[in-house]
């Protein structure tokens, strides 16, 4: 038995094939796909139509590198870029380009919402999530108030990977996980906030797919795609979810203790939990997984974004950076950055800028930037677990995964910051692996198998021993969180 697991993000959409049996990469394939030129200050859009069109060129490179063994596959799972807004009409088209999850537009309709329910804390109660500008429901709101013609048109709202999903089933619906990233779903009672969806549009909840457990699947593949791919099958599609869902699924993140830290463009870190974790802050966001369960996640906008920016200015290939790191001391002789180049999430400042502190003639070297870059955007994901912390996540272990897990220094960088032994994957596939663990556990089930996900995902998921680095200077990077703390509260009185 093969498995595919499909992982759409915003820079690519990638296919793995996996053993199902063994849990062994038999191939993979991505294809890239592009934002659209702003619309407006703020915005971030694509082309739905790309994401399936990469995602069909992908699966066609895989079976075909399957070769005789492509008709071994029987499921497909997908991941999908969280809180995308797609709308599709009557007919199933889509009426407009999907508003990402980084479209930062929407911050008046946030206020809004906010100054409706009365207050920020007053939408927390309600959902259990506060409204922020990269979430769906803010997006919804924008839609109806900018575009009412195109809201008329909308006669279906669906997140990334269940646009994916309908084009695999022909299937419209949502599981909990990436529903709660829309943040209108009360995660408590997994249903619908009528209240809150009702103000973004009286006529929303009926264009909203049927709401179903994450552990059901969705359908079995098209009969039209099958014989295009020229597969016999049946092929089920898992219920999928969202990136980071999928991405604790992927990295075994699926009972308490286990913390996953994500090092990729923007930078999330997500934990298992048993029962709802509300922030009254909203800082953490208390989504549901795709396991049935939740996942407190924290995000930041700002991790390889900022290290790709420095390595740019310079010049440098990855190997000059990791060395420029190396060879600086931790602190970097007192340069700190607050990595704010994107705005930030968490916290949440959407219009902030990045602060650069404690320049001398000795810290004012390319060397000494490399590595306030990559301090200043570990010590902002440092800032979501210390608010884990006081919500009662005690993380044993961090799992890296990302394209920054692959640095030793960075590594060793975070289990100094966290305070907490540190590990990366043996496969960095993340979010596709996710979704491909997912989807053979659901035709397992199907298949009366009693294993839970836990249980099962252990034949896929491996940790990487070599890569296991332990706290060693913990104390330094207490002493930098601290001055941190205090810069970017004393900017923001300003």
């Amino acid at each position: 038995m093969i498995i595919l697991g499909i992982d759409c993000g915003t820079q690519s959409t990638k296919t793995i094939a996996v053993d199902g049996d063994t849990g062994a990469l038999l191939a993979s394939a991505r294809r890239g796909h592009e934002i659209l030129p702003p619309a407006g200050a703020g915005a971030m859009e694509q082309h739905p139509e790309d994401w399936s069109a990469a995602a069909a060129a992908t699966i066609r490179e895989v079976l075909s590198a399957l070769g005789s063994r492509k008709d071994e596959v029987r499921g497909i799972g997908v991941s999908g870029q969280q809180h995308g807004l797609v709308v599709l009409d009557a007919v199933d088209k889509v009426v407009r380009p999907a508003k990402l999850w980084c479209d930062t537009s929407t911050v008046a309709q946030c206020d809004e919402v906010n100054a409706r329910f009365g207050g920020a804390d007053k939408v927390v109660e309600l959902t259990g999530n506060a409204m922020l500008p990269g979430y769906t429901a803010p997006k919804i709101l924008w839609l109806r108030q900018n575009e009412p013609e195109n809201w008329r048109r909308t006669k279906s709202v669906l997140l990334p990977h269940d646009y994916l999903n309908f084009w695999l089933t022909g299937e419209k619906r949502m599981e909990y996980g990436d529903a709660s990233g829309t943040a209108f779903l009360n995660v408590r009672t997994r249903r619908w906030c009528e209240p809150v969806a009702n103000y973004l549009a009286d006529d929303l909840l009926s264009k909203l797919p049927p709401l179903h457990p994450s552990t059901e699947p969705v359908g079995l593949v098209r009969p039209a795609l099958l014989a295009e791919w020229g597969i016999s099958g049946p092929v089920l599609v898992s219920a999928g979810g969202g990136d980071n869902m999928m991405g604790a699924i992927g990295t075994g993140n699926v009972a308490p203790g286990v913390v996953t830290a994500s090092l990729g463009t923007s930078g999330t870190l997500f934990a298992f939990s048993e029962t709802p974790v509300i922030d009254p802050q909203g800082e953490v966001a208390a989504f549901c997984d795709s396991t049935d369960a939740w996942l407190p996640l924290a995000c930041t906008m700002n991790v390889t974004l900022v290290t790709e920016a420095v390595r740019g200015l310079f010049g440098w290939s990855h190997e000059q950076f990791e060395q420029a790191l190396a060879s600086t001391p931790a602190g970097a002789d007192g340069l700190l950055l607050l990595p704010y180049l994107a705005g930030e999430r968490t916290p949440n400042l959407p219009g902030g800028t990045g602060v650069l502190h404690g320049l001398t003639i000795a810290n004012f070297t390319a060397a000494h930037l490399a590595r306030a870059a990559i301090e200043g955007v570990t010590l902002g994901l440092a800032y979501g677990l210390q608010r884990f912390r006081e919500l009662g996540i005690r993380p044993s272990e961090i799992r890296l995964t990302g394209g920054g897990s692959n640095s030793r220094s960075w590594r060793q960088l975070c289990a100094d910051v966290f305070d907490v032994p540190v590990v990366a994957l043996e496969s960095n596939d993340g979010a596709a692996l996710g979704a491909a663990v997912q989807a053979a556990w659901q035709l397992s089930r199907e298949g009366r198998d009693s294993l839970s996900i836990a249980q099962f995902s252990a034949r896929f998921i491996r940790c990487d021993e070599s890569s296991r680095a332990a706290p060693k200077k913990p104390d330094v990077y207490r002493t930098l969180f601290g001055r941190a703390t205090a810069l970017r509260e004393a900017c923001m009185k300003n």
